[in-house]
């Protein structure tokens, strides 16, 4: 990779002489703007006056939009809109000027003069200059100038400056509302962003029945050019350049042949998806297409079908998906080979030849190596070295396959093609984000280290709700240098504080990167009663406690957030949080409702009304999400069903768990049970011993319950003052659970066994055995055995041996647990 271009052009200024150094504003840089005026900063807004804004008569339409985006920023933070002017300047003492080299004569004018220097922009990809000129022009006194060195860099430049004034990219996608001021200033220096590291850095619409689609219905009459304009801007203002539209019934180029003309027109580089070939939606096959989708029997067909995909496309760009899979994302027949596959590609890369007059080669193209293709590559399939080869993770985050270090360089170079979202065996997840940032930053990072950065995709499935990834998935492509393992904390809190302002940004963050990580663990289409053990180590209990303590800190800090902030911070925050609180509640309860019915407790229909009262629940978040949070604006984005799958496609509605329901005895009875053990007793006959003791690990529970009607009142025995037990009386309705602990100082050495004796009211008596392990000194270091078991973290390695080609890192918050190692190995 290029280096990252940090700081051009140092500007003193008055007060001081102290140098302003600063970047462009993406989480984690350093602001060039000011709300307050100092000597020598640029007036931007100010006294009710707002410094006109000057572009050139020939500049790109992409760029006069993103401009008049600018001036509407500007209005939403100050009341006050700047003029859009072109041609000749005059009558302003500060201007801004706005415009691409060789698109913009005052520009060009200034360069010609050295008084802009565009060195380090100049022919590269994507990169801007912003700075302040003193005198540029006759009668102008001084100018801001955003100079950008191509289309998108001009752009990026002008949405960086409506970050930097306070308008995050999500204003409209996450309703991240706009804090107003009065005054906008920027000061002296000059600043830029450099060239991304990744060259094509997108997003996937995908999997959108029934959310997106929804509610692109609703909203905009279909998923058409209103709604693509809206998605084209937030992707231009996260600094993405790449799309591959919606499919699901979808064609892009098709639908609304507005479209791919205003893709274009904002500066969006169109694909189409792994399976749908030379520019062409599955969906025009099925609206088009005639006989079958077989290169072999109906290649003529196919020919002249993927001609017309190269013949709309025209000038526009465009990364040309080549090769072919079978209709409907599915694998090609069974006796298709290598040489079929590899004629394929040469006859379309043949028409792309004839189509647009000039060698394929010079037409962007990639060959997607999702599924099954690898293996026609790994058998030996090749493309020319022109086209990318676009690499996959296997649909759920790990990526299958990367160059070797030691490979000549393609000219097409490599990809990822990543997953946010999936359909597909061996299960769909579509509901909610399941993605921690650590997880995608060791998988991008090694994608970047072995040179996987011509193209990074990732599906993102209804867009909504994945803002958070899709930003840092978008940042780090940018300049993966800027982020390693150590800052993705950091990154987590500058976005909180980009939405939300710095006064909650820790403790959003820790909400965010909580909420992804218990998700992470276990995304929750898979999530079933039986996910989690019920009796062992109190897991199922441990993984509901420590949502709902999740959950009730993001509730507390949702009544605490200013107003305006409440619906942004419903859906980037606090939703995921209770709905997945409440998923995990309601598999809970369904799993105690079958482990108590079996033995007969009191409780088990209690458990029985609480799975029914959560599933409601349930539906009660998703349609406050969709009809009340925002005004319903975002109505039917959380339509996705999630609840009741039996295998990998999901359920056509959501269906609540079965739950068992008993009759009770009139009279009370007393059962007890054993964490570790899913018998009961009096019922089972052989001893009740709970799980070892050992020093430094958590006590031990027993459960005493009722299997009747009435109250059971129970006691326990006196034990050694070693063990302690609470509660040690009390009467139970249902039930009650009874925690022990050891006194370690006080235990004798050795191994001892205490019996706990509980009796009953009426006579019942049940022991359970304690079982308490004190060979090793209490201050024994290391990792000691429990209950036969021995368990460490990677990240508690004793000693780490790296070398020049492999090195351990600690990466922290990768899930499951806190922290996690990782090798960047040339073996890999």
């Amino acid at each position: 990779m290029k280096n990252r271009l940090r700081l051009l052009i140092v500007a003193l200024y008055i007060v001081g002489m102290v140098p302003c150094i600063a970047e462009a504003q993406t989480p984690g840089d350093r602001s060039y703007v000011s709300f307050n005026n100092i000597t020598g900063y640029f007036p931007l807004s100010a006294n009710n006056k707002a410094a006109p804004i000057y572009t050139g008569e020939q500049e790109y339409p992409g760029v006069i939009r993103a401009v008049r985006n600018l001036q509407a920023d500007m209005m939403s933070v100050t009341k006050i809109s700047p003029k859009l002017l072109s041609g000749k300047i005059s009558g302003s003492k500060e201007i801004v000027l706005i415009g691409t080299i060789g698109k913009n004569p005052a520009i060009d004018k200034l360069i010609q003069q050295k008084k802009l220097n565009v060195n380090a922009i100049a022919g590269k990809w994507e990169a801007h200059i912003t700075t302040v000129i003193k005198n540029p022009l006759p009668g102008v006194a001084e100018a801001l100038v955003i100079v950008g060195s191509d289309k998108r860099g001009t752009i990026y430049g002008v949405y960086d400056l409506s970050a930097q004034i306070g308008v995050s990219p999500w204003y409209w996608w996450a309703d991240v509302p706009v804090v107003p001021h009065k005054n906008i200033y920027v000061m002296p220096g000059t600043y830029t962003d450099g060239e991304p590291a990744v060259k094509y850095r997108g997003i996937f619409i995908n999997d959108e029945a029934p959310s997106f689609s929804g509610w692109a219905k609703e909203k905009f009459g279909g998923v058409n050019h209103l709604v693509y304009e809206k998605m084209f801007e937030l992707i231009l203002r996260l600094k993405g350049n790449y799309l591959w539209p919606a499919m699901w019934g979808n064609a892009f180029n098709d639908d609304d042949k507005l479209d791919p003309v205003l893709a274009d027109e904002y500066g969006i580089v169109m694909g189409t998806s792994h399976h749908e070939p030379m520019d062409r939606a599955q969906q025009e096959w099925k609206r088009y297409g005639k006989g079958p989708w077989n290169y072999e029997t109906n290649g003529e067909v196919l020919r002249d079908f993927w001609k017309k995909g190269i013949q709309n496309m025209g000038s526009k760009e465009t990364i040309v998906t080549v090769g072919m899979r079978g209709d409907g994302d599915m694998p090609m027949t069974e006796g298709s080979n290598i040489a079929l596959l590899e004629k394929i590609v040469g006859d379309q890369r043949k028409i792309i030849a004839d189509v647009t007059g000039k060698d394929a080669s010079k037409t962007p193209q990639m060959w997607a190596l999702y599924k099954e293709v690898q293996d026609y590559y790994d058998k030996g399939m090749r493309v020319p070295d022109d086209v990318t080869l676009l690499l996959c993770d296997d649909n759920w985050g790990d990526i299958r396959k990367l160059p070797k270090l030691a490979e000549s360089p393609r000219a097409g170079g490599y990809g990822i093609y990543y997953h946010f979202d999936y359909v597909g065996g061996p299960r769909n997840y579509k509901w909610l984000n399941t993605n921690p940032i650590s997880k995608t930053w060791e998988q991008m990072h090694l994608a970047y280290k072995y040179n996987a950065k011509q193209v990074w995709v990732v599906n993102v499935g209804d867009l909504k709700p994945m803002e958070f990834p899709i930003s840092f998935f978008l940042d780090y492509a940018w300049s993966p240098d800027k982020w390693p393992a150590s800052r993705l904390d950091e990154y987590t809190r500058l976005w909180a504080a980009q939405q939300f302002g710095k006064q909650h940004a820790t403790e959003i963050a820790d909400i965010l990167t909580l909420y992804t990580k218990y998700n992470g663990r276990r995304k929750p289409e898979l999530l079933d009663e039986n996910t989690y053990s019920r009796i062992n180590y109190n897991e199922f209990g441990n993984v509901v406690n420590d949502y709902n303590k999740l959950k009730n800190s993001a509730q507390q800090l949702y009544k605490t957030i200013s107003p305006q902030y409440k619906d942004a911070y419903y859906q980037l925050v606090l939703h995921p949080v209770e709905a997945c609180a409440n998923l995990n509640e309601l598999y809970y309860c369904t799993a105690k409702n079958k482990l108590y019915a079996v033995q007969g407790r009191s409780v088990t229909n209690l458990m029985a009304d609480s799975v029914t009262a959560l599933f409601k629940k349930d539906a009660e978040i998703s349609n406050y999400y969709n009809t009340v949070m925002a005004k319903g604006k975002w109505d039917h984005m959380m339509d996705q069903t999630h609840i009741g799958y039996t295998y990998w496609q999901q359920p056509p509605v959501d269906k609540m768990p079965d739950v068992t329901t008993i009759d009770l005895p009139t009279k009370p009875q007393m059962g007890v049970a054993i964490e570790g053990s899913a018998a009961w007793w009096p019922d089972e006959k052989s001893k009740a011993v709970l799980p070892g003791f050992y020093p430094g690990q958590e006590g031990h529970y027993l459960d005493i319950f009722n299997r009747g009607q009435g109250t059971v009142n129970f006691s326990i025995a006196a034990l050694p003052p070693y063990v302690n037990v609470e509660p040690k009386t009390g009467n139970i309705n249902t039930e009650q659970r009874i925690w022990l602990n050891i006194n370690w100082e006080k235990a004798p050495k050795g191994v001892t066994r205490v019996p706990v004796k509980i009796t009953s009211a009426n006579g019942e008596k049940i022991t359970v055995e304690v079982v308490i392990n004190k060979l090793l000194p209490l201050n024994a270091i290391g990792f000691n055995e429990n209950n036969g078991y021995i368990s460490m973290e990677a990240a508690h390695y004793t000693r780490a041996i790296s070398s020049a080609a492999a090195q351990w890192m600690i990466i922290p918050r990768l899930w499951p647990h806190i922290d996690w190692s990782d090798a960047d190995s040339g073996n890999r």
